[in-house]
């Protein structure tokens, strides 16, 4: 059986299990660590704790930070694009065109894949 199977296995199941626990546990200790008064966590002998101002600045800098990640990756995204008259927008070395005259399609099978020229999309959306 392939490693790379979408399937569900037993270890999948056993790592669910333990991140679902670790999450609700993170998730009490960070409770109990933001609304229990620091004295009482101190007579149970719990003495090193951060500060309180990370009860709020540690998700909001997260929150921030998964938003400039946001941003970040659209506006790469636009540099990394190529300017609208570059003729490498229209086609590259790896189109593929396929010519159905010379090579007619078997009915009830399914097309080879390939690009679609220009010309043929303009008609379509332009009706030209």
């Amino acid at each position: 059986m392939s490693g790379h199977s979408p399937s569900p296995t037993p270890e999948r199941a056993i790592y669910g299990f333990v991140l679902y626990l670790g999450t609700y546990f993170g998730f009490g200790l960070y409770f109990i660590w933001a609304c229990v008064p620091e004295e009482w966590l101190h007579s149970i002998g719990i003495t090193y704790l951060p500060q309180r101002y990370w009860v709020l600045a540690g998700p909001i800098y997260l929150c921030v930070t998964f938003l400039f990640l946001v941003v970040f990756y659209v506006a790469y995204n636009f540099t990394i694009t190529l300017p609208l008259d570059s003729i490498n927008t229209i086609t590259d070395k790896h189109a593929r065109y396929v010519d159905h005259e010379t090579k007619p399609v078997p009915a009830g099978s399914v097309p080879p894949l390939h690009d679609i020229p220009l010309s043929q999309v303009s008609k379509v959306l332009y009706k030209d």
